[in-house]
């Protein structure tokens, strides 16, 4: 049995598709590493204990649903507002 010992800093991870093919291999994860991982890094290796199969569904994509941008005329708007309230709040202050 041949024994590995990892290098920490070489430690990386692959999203494969839960529908990849098996092909020839045992299951799409083998086939998968053997097509796409092993010829760029021949000494790569799966820790199957730490093989996790499930979905990611990212909520931000599917559910978030962004407001429109002000357009630049209501933002300088709000900054002429703001302007004439400061100067009011400073003439109140000094006098």
């Amino acid at each position: 049995m041949v024994e590995y010992e990892p290098d920490s800093d070489l430690r990386g991870f692959e999203q494969i598709p839960l529908t990849e093919p098996a092909g020839e291999w045992r299951d799409g994860i083998e086939a998968y590493i053997r097509r796409d991982v092993l010829p760029y890094a021949p000494d790569a290796w799966v820790d199957e204990t730490k093989t996790k199969v499930g979905y990611e569904i990212s909520f931000t994509e599917h559910f978030y649903k962004p407001r429109p941008l002000r357009t630049l005329d209501e933002i300088r708007a709000d900054i002429r507002a703001v302007e004439a309230e400061t100067e009011d709040l400073l003439s109140e202050i000094v006098g």
